[in-house]
């Protein structure tokens, strides 16, 4: 941003030291006589600045209003995070409420195959990103949202009719998963089209919502399955999916941005190199070549091996430790709740941390993270139990709301959706595998206690390998600092040339006219 800010002053320096010189992009042409002045250069001019969308875009793009419209559709996004994420988090509850239902006693593998639907379902979401950045780039954040909500309505909707698991792993893990994916990448970039100062507080609030839904979900779950049963469980969670339907239609795009100047087609050339621009796109891999994203890319799906599966197996693990205690869903609410504080706690204080710096929040928390996933099956006390989970739903909160602010940082907002997008889909492998690992320990082993254990690992390594982001990324600033450098005292250079020669010339001309 601070070289869009000095853009203007070197351009009209430039224009005033070069009356012969090429043609500033944004003072006008200086008056007299002279090349700027042709209808060739002028079409030139307008060839260049739509053939450089890197160079033009940030231009064009407007300057997010910081609230308006943008309220609402932080709202809207708060609904799409509660809504998809509140249902993975809570399924603990349809967890249990699933091997009661299709269960057997002779069946010594059905916690590691029930296991699969709630971690296949939770891996497509992310899996799926990076397609769903692509086809947010080129049909826009409103469409994306609003046709992923009405295909994972379908999905959920017909998970309620199954007669065993294993259709579940179609209609639950992957059809509806699929669909929260295309519904819920959108709500992450579309906040920053709307907001920029308040970033970090803005993404805190709207993660903050699968917060308010892990929170209430499970405690509504559990009388939902005790008096209706678990089919018709999951069809009053239908609701949730068709409210989201209607809040993706408030993803409203900024009308002076650029990709809507080249929808609305208001100029035919912008119109005409539409169809070009979205190949360029598809799959932009030229993010992994700024290596702090690359560390970023692998440093998250490291950690997240384990992440995943307290949300999964925990409340098997209450029931199996502590079958006198009523109410057990509490250890889940107690994670929504501090979960929540620390989207809103962390998502305020990393506006005030500078840049980069940001990954050291990510590192504190999945330092945390696996600390407290390894203190499970040390709790021998329900109150002790929930403590830890306080702690964790903490620092879990903290993780997920500073995602996109470092994104911003590493990239830049004009390749955001994609480096989201790719990094969801390196995390889905890791929180897909997680689970039926630990189910399987489970059933091997008869206790949940290693699978906890080797939980706590992956966060501990992943973190470790973060730390290194800020340092890395200051050393190419620097690097990218002197080249520019350079650069600019070259351009100074050719400009004082420039001037001499055209000043030298016009005085040869004055001394032949005197002569």
């Amino acid at each position: 941003m601070v070289l869009s800010q000095e853009e203007p002053d070197s351009s009209r320096g430039a224009g005033e030291a070069q009356p012969l010189g090429p043609v500033p992009t944004e003072a006008a042409p200086p008056p007299g006589p002279g090349t700027s002045d042709s209808p060739e250069a002028a079409v030139e001019k307008v060839e260049v600045e739509l053939a450089g969308p890197a160079d033009a875009q940030p231009r064009e793009s407007p300057e997010p209003p910081e609230g308006g419209w943008g309220w609402l559709v932080m709202l809207a996004a708060m609904w799409c995070n509660g809504s998809v994420f509140g249902i993975q988090n809570a399924c603990g509850v349809l967890f249990v409420s699933m091997l009661k239902t299709f269960g057997s006693k002779d069946d010594d593998k059905m916690v590691f195959k029930t296991a699969w639907v709630g971690s296949l379902s939770m891996g497509m979401i992310f899996f799926c990103c990076p397609v769903v950045s692509v086809f947010t780039d080129i049909f826009g954040c409103r469409k994306t949202a609003v046709v992923g909500a009405a295909v994972g309505f379908v999905g959920l909707m017909s998970s309620s009719f199954v007669s065993s698991i294993e259709p579940l792993y179609l209609t639950y893990g992957i059809i509806f998963a699929c669909g929260c994916s295309f519904a819920y990448q959108p709500s992450l970039v579309i906040l920053g089209h709307y907001f920029k100062k308040r970033l970090g507080l803005v993404n805190g609030i709207v993660t903050a919502g699968s917060s308010v839904f892990t929170v209430l979900l499970p405690l509504l779950l559990r009388v939902l399955i005790d008096s209706v049963g678990l089919f018709h469980t999951l069809r009053v969670l239908c609701i949730f999916m068709f409210v989201l339907f209607l809040a993706g239609f408030t993803y409203r795009p900024l009308g002076s941005s650029t990709k809507d100047k080249e929808s609305g087609g208001s100029r035919s050339s912008l119109f005409s190199r539409r169809k070009f621009s979205p190949p360029k796109k598809i799959f932009n891999f030229a993010i992994f070549k700024v290596t702090a994203y690359a560390v970023w890319a692998v440093g998250i799906p490291l950690a997240l091996f384990g992440y995943f599966v307290p949300y999964v197996h925990l409340m098997k693990h209450v029931n199996e430790r502590f079958q006198d205690k009523k109410n057990k869903e509490i250890v889940l609410t107690c994670i929504g709740i501090t979960s929540g504080a620390g989207r809103l706690l962390f998502g305020r204080i990393a506006d005030y941390v500078p840049g980069v710096k940001k990954v050291y929040l990510q590192v504190l928390s999945f330092f945390f993270i696996g600390l407290m996933s390894m203190m499970i099956p040390l709790c021998s006390v329900f109150g002790a139990l929930i403590a830890v989970c306080l702690i964790m739903g903490l620092f879990d909160g903290c993780f997920i709301s500073i995602m996109a602010p470092i994104a911003f940082e590493l990239v830049g907002a004009q390749d955001v959706s994609q480096a989201i997008g790719f990094l969801l889909g390196f995390m889905s492998i890791p929180m897909t595998v997680g689970p039926p690992i630990a189910g399987l320990l489970r059933d091997k082993l008869g206790s949940y206690d290693m699978a906890f254990y080797l939980a706590g690992v992956p966060p501990l390594i992943g973190g470790a390998v973060l730390c290194f982001i800020p340092w890395i990324h200051s050393k190419k600033q620097r690097e990218v600092n002197k080249t520019t450098g350079k650069e600019k005292m070259e351009k100074m250079l050719e400009n004082q040339n420039s001037l001499l020669s055209s000043s030298s010339g016009i005085f040869k001309k004055e001394s032949d006219s005197i002569i």
